[in-house]
């Protein structure tokens, strides 16, 4: 290993010795970089050099060569400034150096890790930048290691046709690549991009020649120009004799008649490519979606035929898909920004062009799936053209957009369609709207319905009818207490405690400063513990109801209460947890009735939890704290004979 190294650096000497002639840099700045090129070359040599070795080794030798150019010009400047006349000075050793060396480096990185795309591309892109002739080679390799990746062969036709000007090299690769990934979405666009770029460019050759006009591109301004000319024709003055217009009218219509074989020659293409890609990907969407943007944004014979065929067999092959009629849909609502539009009444009656295509699109595909695209688009018309809902107001069709959206909400509901998010957010947009008895009664329906077993939707349900009482008065009355509680009884009793956690946390805050109503939610609590049972881990009920009790109440009453919890049958783990965190705190503080606490809560959960290691622990810690050497000896080995020895990990006391 060490002669390899040292060969290689022995290479580098007269490239060192340049370096120092030209005052580039000086003999100790020299001795450093042979220093540093020592390091990354032992890293290569290792049996298995890393990928970031490689990497480190380029940047180095990468940041070097930058300083090495900027101190080369700032040489040539102080010449300049010495008056001294600037000749074109010859290239030398270190002017080459650099680059065939970090090329090297990358070709050692390449070979060992092939399957790296990633390094493969810095490759590519290191030869693009210096304009290497190794570049060629590099891309037939990469092509030959990866020839089932589209992003290799794009890249191979687009250096073709961009650097080379090449043509039909890059042609050639898009056909290969489509032959080795037929069904790449990205190959197919980007080969119909290329061609009629090319036809374009050709187009515009006709054009600086004098030989032709306009390109394939097609600029909406300048057609909507034409037309508004066309339309009112009659308002402009000929200022010609009458031969001359005769004249000028024979020759626009034998320009009219005259083939245009370029537009011609793209509609051809156009077609050709797209049989070609339907038929590898007859099921993809987005590529014909992006077949037909391409269509809309260039000039071509018969393009509406073309887009008339497009999407005839969009809907004849995604019919059955909602997207499809989404996208269908959205046709008909373009994005005012771009097209200028502003009337208000006109942009309603797009509106009401996409909502005839979405009523269709319910009967073809009535599913939930439909539904919320149907919503999602009604309500981002109306945030496009108000910004809030709450500003539906201002608007002269809000009474139209709000009943276009409710009886979506009614049609889901009736064809069966109906899910929990939508149910919510038929919810939502009541209250929104500030209609929260009607709300209310939608919510109560819902959750009478199949959709009874929504926690989200009790939720909602729960907040509405909160609202409502208390819109009028902060503190509800006790008629309208007890039917909140009713509420919650319902579904705190129907639901299990970890299906319900968010609705047992709602109620304890919503009846916190309620002496009576809260004593009753204890109650409820305590059934549904002694019937499911205390958690393990994560949420406890028990815990919550003791936490806002010592909060609400303090610590008396909060001893009182998880002493209730803790004889149920099964109180679970985190109770235990919970309580011991309270009792240690303040025994820590001095409290020795909180410490006789603390160890009658680890005993009792040591009586059913006696192999949960980090309990053992922590009350071993708690008597080497608080306790005294008998007393923390004394736990140490009853964990030991209880875990087998093995499982006890913590250090054994003197």
């Amino acid at each position: 290993m060490a002669d390899v190294v040292q060969y290689r650096l022995e290479r580098m000497v007269d490239e060192l010795d340049d370096l120092e002639s030209r005052g580039i840099f000086t003999r100790r700045e020299i001795a450093e970089i042979v220093k540093q090129r020592r390091k990354f070359e032992y890293r290569l040599k290792r049996p298995s050099p890393l990928k970031q070795d490689f990497i480190a080794y380029i940047d180095y030798e990468t940041q070097l060569d930058a300083l090495r150019r900027l101190r080369k010009k700032a040489a040539t400047r102080e010449l300049l400034r010495q008056g001294k006349k600037k000749t074109k000075t010859r290239k030398s050793v270190s002017d080459f150096a650099p680059v065939s060396r970090i090329m090297e480096i990358y070709r050692l990185a390449v070979m060992r890790y092939k399957g790296d795309v990633e390094l493969w591309f810095r490759y590519l892109e290191f030869c693009r930048q210096r304009k290497n002739g190794r570049m060629k080679k590099v891309l037939a390799l990469v092509i030959r290691f990866h020839p089932n990746l589209p992003g290799v062969w794009i890249y191979a036709a687009a250096w073709e046709f961009d650097h080379n000007l090449n043509v039909a090299a890059a042609r050639a690769l898009m056909q290969s690549g489509l032959r080795m990934c037929p069904n790449s979405e990205d190959l197919w666009v980007e080969y119909l991009r290329m061609e009629l770029t090319y036809l374009n460019k050709l187009k515009a050759r006709k054009v600086a020649l004098g030989e032709d006009k306009g390109t394939l591109v097609r600029d909406k301004k300048d057609a909507d120009e034409k037309q508004w000319k066309e339309e009112n024709k009659d308002l402009f003055m000929s200022l010609d004799d009458e031969d001359k217009e005769n004249n000028d009218h024979v020759s626009d219509e034998e320009s009219e008649k005259k083939l245009d074989l370029f537009s011609e020659h793209a509609s051809g293409l156009l077609k050709t490519i797209y049989g070609g890609a339907i038929q590898a990907l007859p099921s993809s969407f987005s590529l014909r979606k992006q077949f037909l943007e391409i269509l809309e944004s260039i000039e071509v014979a018969d393009s509406e035929e073309l887009r008339i065929e497009i999407l005839r067999d969009m809907k004849r092959d995604f019919s059955a898909d909602p997207e499809y009629w989404d996208w269908l849909a959205r046709l008909e609502m373009p994005d005012a920004s771009i097209t200028g539009e502003k009337n208000e009444d006109a942009m309603y009656s797009r509106l009401q062009k996409a909502v005839q295509v979405y009523e269709e699109a319910t009967k073809a595909v009535p599913s939930a799936t439909m539904f919320k695209l149907y919503i999602n688009f009604l309500l981002d018309a109306i945030a496009s053209e108000r910004g809030e809902v709450e500003a539906f107001s201002l608007s002269n069709h809000a009474s139209s957009y709000i009943s276009d959206i409710l009886k979506v909400y009614e049609k889901a509901e009736t064809t069966g369609c109906l899910t929990e998010e939508l149910a919510c957010q038929c919810i939502s947009f009541y209250t929104q709207l500030g209609r929260l008895e009607e709300a209310k009664k939608v919510a109560e329906n819902l959750c009478s319905g199949k959709l009874s077993d929504s926690v989200q939707l009790w939720l909602l349900r729960v907040s509405v009818d909160i609202r409502c009482i208390t819109k009028d008065s902060l503190s509800p009355s006790k008629a309208d207490a007890l039917s909140i509680f009713e509420l919650f009884r319902t579904v705190l009793t129907k639901m299990s405690i970890s299906e319900a956690e968010s609705l047992w946390i709602m109620a304890l805050k919503f009846f916190a400063n309620q002496k009576k109503s809260f004593e009753k939610l204890i109650e409820l609590s305590l059934k549904a513990v002694a019937k499911y049972g205390g958690s393990e881990n994560g949420f406890s009920l028990s815990s919550a109801v003791v936490n806002f009790i010592l909060q609400k109440d303090g610590l008396k009453h909060a001893r009182e209460v998880y002493k209730r919890f803790l004889a149920l049958p099964h109180p679970g783990l985190a109770l235990y947890e919970n309580c011991i965190e309270l009792e240690s705190n303040l025994a820590s503080l001095g409290n020795e009735d909180s410490l006789v606490n603390t160890r009658k809560l680890y005993e009792a959960a040591l009586a059913t939890y006696d192999q949960d290691t980090s309990l053992w622990k922590d009350y071993h810690s708690l008597e080497t704290k608080l306790g005294t050497t008998e007393t923390a000896a004394a736990i140490y080995w009853r964990a030991r004979k209880s875990l087998k020895d093995s499982a006890v990990d913590f250090t054994s006391p003197d």
